[in-house]
């Protein structure tokens, strides 16, 4: 079983679907899947996260695609939407961070961005 990214004309995901595995019979099923459903279609692994394979195996496409991520063609990896301005994208993993760290001292907090602070969430 594969999962399989739609993409619409600006390369966003607008949905993944559950295909069967590349290459069964001989067949490109991206190819398929696309010429079928009339739009851009790439494959997605569902075990992947960070550009790592979480049971060990080789990781595709930089991240597992959701809905409102981005396909980048350079890259061939697929990119979460960018939570705030002030993230950066990490190229090696292909995903948001934060350029500030965030406090590092047990207590929780949440990031502000239009003050560009992390604020401490008061504990009750």
């Amino acid at each position: 079983m594969a999962h399989y990214a739609l993409l619409d004309e600006n390369n966003i995901v607008t949905s993944v679907i559950t295909g069967r595995d590349e290459h069964d019979d001989g067949i490109d099923w991206e190819q398929e899947y696309s010429n079928y459903l009339k739009v851009k279609v790439k494959r997605t692994s569902y075990n992947t996260y960070a550009n790592k394979h979480g049971l060990g195996g080789i990781p595709y496409r930089k991240n597992y695609a959701g809905k409102g991520y981005s396909y980048d063609e350079l890259r061939d990896a697929f990119i979460p939407p960018k939570p705030a301005d002030s993230y950066i994208l990490n190229e090696e993993t292909c995903l948001w961070e934060n350029p500030y760290p965030m406090p590092d001292d047990g207590k929780e907090y949440v990031w502000v961005e239009q003050i560009k602070r992390w604020l401490e969430i008061p504990q009750n």
